[in-house]
């Protein structure tokens, strides 16, 4: 067939791109050829659009044991010789067209990033968005995708141990399904997705190839459409019991020392894996095609570069140790075919039955190499107009505070997730220590480490769209303080940028605005970024999402004896609030929500203060002088006094001297602020410790037995409370 221009439009290439190409090769490329290009030039491949905003991001310092992008996932020295490995991606636009697998092959994806380097993955986390939960689409989409990570993550046995979700209607057509992944290894024990030794073998490994998932990078690439449900092949399917097998296989054939690199297949397959091993190890490759093992018959060989099919690594070994690697993937009833060899001429030549399908550079073909880098046009968002005129004083005050509180907690953004998060398996393993009793952070053992950790994944989305850049730093700051009131030092920053289409130069300046403010904050934090993932093209027919770069951060409890729980302790027990609080409801759930106000800027937030803050309440922790500690976050005050009574069945009696707006005082959402609760024979010198730090702290009250006074007014007890919060999501479902 003849190749032009619109060919390569046909697959999602630029004329500019296709000329490029031309280029690049000194000839037209054939068709399989051009494939190649598609998929490795896609953006979910490439990051042509993002690349030169994220090498802004503080990617060493710290803990850093590897540079970020440079392997498939972060490596943070956790110490003694331990390291932990951790990462965050998106499978937005395959869960929106079929979301029990979108979310499955998500969460399956991410496992094979943690342990290709060698880690054994110990904990998952997800963040979540659809559109109004009152929706019957919204309702199928919720219900696939949790059904989906809860069986792959239970069937391949990591348990789930938190994560968040989120309802707005921006994300009615194209919801966000972020996957987080966490593992631990010897810190020196790393296998690096790197290529090296001219005529060692390349072993495909784990299960057969099919058509599943062709084309997926550039799928992942576009927006989504009312036709887009016509590329559902696009779709991976998984399998978690494959996975579990090749997860325990891949680990014992490292003990070998016969593994020189190894990659997963992930977004385009065999030509991602092969192209980026090799530019890396700056080698090429022999790969003979027919030698894939396939579960459909007569597949072409642009088929068998990129197609998704999921649990598919593939290994580079010593020369001659070959039948080591396969007596391993044998006894775990894997295939293991060596379809190829290491060459030394940069070239990836593929070959069908002897005849040479494409010949390729693999430098040409991977970021960092020859893959175009782009620099968009961005301008400020016209609806910046609509939130520089808003006014708080056009807004009533609040009259009674208790019908509001009541509204606040059966909100979907606010009420438990109980209906998400009982369907995950949280207590495979046996290490996570949150389930009992809830920390702002999970927290879980790092078993044979002597340490824990504390993770979590966080954005308020709304902050962002109010203020891309506030927004941004507010995302970092938010995880950061769960980590901190959850006894644990925050060590580094994977990042999961979801965003609408980067040809939209207000979508543009959202993007460059938020990951200038992340960067900021991550410098603030000494919290480096050790990678993530881009995704862009999360369109509505009437408009991008919000957009929502998820932050997911680890932290080390050096003693899990310092783990902080949320949760009120001993009635009589003092409550104090910790931090400043502001004449604010700006982008606040009651604002928007109760209120009807879309428009209105990002909360009150200062970086220099929310750091101050939270190494106080580190310290705090640490020399075992409070009780409990709970941020505020949705909701304000009211929320996180309620939150803090659930777990523990306790009441509180809080009667602050209110100088401000009561709904600022009680429901605004400025940052910065955690409530601890502190026993007697410490408050004197947790006050002590709080003035000495020059932070503003606020005695609300006291700890009661059950029942909640507020204002000397009766809210009743908090089992009332606690029952509307734990089912008002189910009860919106049904």
């Amino acid at each position: 067939m003849e190749i032009t221009v619109k060919t390569a439009q046909q697959l999602r290439l630029t004329e500019e791109e296709f000329e490029l190409i031309k280029q690049k090769l000194q000839r037209t490329p054939n068709f399989t050829e051009l494939c190649a290009f598609s998929g490795m030039w896609s953006e979910h491949c490439s990051y042509k659009n993002s690349i030169k905003w994220l090498k802004t991001l503080p990617r060493n310092g710290g803990r850093m044991l590897v540079a970020a992008g440079e392997e498939n996932a972060g490596l943070m020295d956790m110490g003694n010789g331990f390291g932990v490995v951790f990462k965050i991606e998106s499978h937005n636009h395959p869960s929106a067209i079929e979301p029990f697998q979108g979310a499955a092959t998500g969460v399956g994806g991410i496992q094979r990033d943690i342990f290709t380097m060698g880690a054994r993955p110990i904990a998952s986390l997800n963040s979540l968005r659809f559109g109004n939960l009152k929706d019957k689409k919204t309702q199928h989409l919720l219900s696939g995708v949790v059904k989906g990570i809860g069986h792959y993550g239970n069937c391949f046995g990591v348990p789930t141990v938190g994560g968040e979700v989120y309802f707005e209607d921006c994300y009615h057509t194209n919801p966000l399904v972020n996957a987080m992944s966490v593992g631990i290894m010897k810190a020196d024990n790393m296998v690096s997705a790197t290529a090296k030794g001219t005529g060692n073998p390349v072993i495909y490994v784990g299960s057969a190839t099919g058509k599943d998932g062709i084309g997926g990078a550039s799928f992942a690439s576009a927006d989504i459409t009312h036709d887009s449900v016509q590329e559902l092949p696009a779709v991976q399917v998984g399998d978690p019991f494959q996975e579990k097998k090749l997860l325990e296989a891949c680990l014992e054939v490292l003990e070998t020392g016969a593994v020189v690199g190894m990659q997963d297949m992930g977004a385009a397959g065999i030509i991602c894996s092969t192209a980026e091993m090799s530019a890396k190890g700056e080698v090429g490759m022999h790969i003979d095609l027919e030698k894939v093992p396939t579960r459909q018959k007569n597949m072409k060989a642009w088929e068998l570069l990129l197609s998704e099919s999921q649990e598919r690594m593939l290994m580079v070994v010593e020369k001659g140790r070959e039948a080591e690697v396969e007596a391993v993937f044998k006894k775990w009833d894997l295939s293991a075919s060596t379809i190829g060899y290491v060459t030394d001429d940069g070239l990836l030549k593929f070959y069908m039955n002897g005849v040479l399908e494409a010949e390729l550079p693999a430098y040409e073909l991977v970021l960092g190499g020859g893959a175009p880098q782009y620099t968009r046009e961005y301008k400020e968002p016209a609806y910046f107009n609509q939130i520089n005129a808003f006014s708080i004083a056009d807004v009533a005050d609040v009259d009674e505070l208790r019908p509001v509180a009541a509204a606040l907690n059966a909100l979907p953004n606010i009420a438990s997730k109980r209906w998400v998060y009982t369907q995950y398996d949280s207590m495979v393993g046996a290490a996570n220590v949150s389930t009992n009793a809830p920390s702002d952070a999970s927290v879980v053992l790092a078993k044979g480490t002597g340490k824990a950790l504390a993770m979590t994944v966080d954005c308020n989305s709304k902050y962002v769209y109010a203020n891309p850049y506030i927004g941004g730093m507010i995302a970092v700051a938010e995880a950061a303080r769960n980590i901190v009131c959850s006894g644990g030092e925050p060590i580094g920053v994977t990042n999961c940028l979801n965003f609408g289409n980067p040809y939209d130069p207000e979508v543009y300046f959202q993007f460059v605005q938020a990951v200038t403010g992340m960067g900021d904050a991550c410098k603030k934090f000494n919290t480096p970024v050790t990678g993530g993932n881009v995704s862009f093209y999360n369109q509505n027919p009437d408009g991008p999402v919000y957009p929502t770069p998820t932050i997911g951060m680890v932290g080390i409890l050096d003693d899990v004896n310092t783990k902080m729980t949320l949760h009120f302790k001993d009635a009589g027990d003092t409550i104090l609030l910790i931090g400043q609080q502001h004449n604010d409801i700006a982008s606040s759930e009651y604002l928007h929500k109760l209120k009807g106000v879309k428009y209105s800027p990002a909360p009150y937030f200062n970086l220099d203060e929310e750091y101050n803050t939270q190494q106080l309440i580190y310290s705090l922790i640490q020399e075992k002088k409070i009780k409990s500690a709970h941020d505020l976050s949705e909701g304000g005050l009211a929320i996180a006094l309620l939150e803090s009574g659930y777990a523990g069945n306790k009441g509180f009696s809080v009667s602050p001297v209110v100088d401000i707006r009561k709904d600022a005082y009680w429901f605004g959402e400025a940052q910065g602020r955690v409530i601890v609760t502190v026993g007697a024979e410490m408050l004197n010198m947790v006050l002590a410790d709080v003035a000495k730090a020059g932070i503003a702290c606020t005695v609300l009250g006291t700890v009661t037995s059950g029942n909640i006074e507020v204002q000397e007014e009766n809210w009743g007890h908090i089992s009332e409370w606690k029952k509307s919060y734990d089912t008002a999501i189910e009860n919106m479902i049904q």
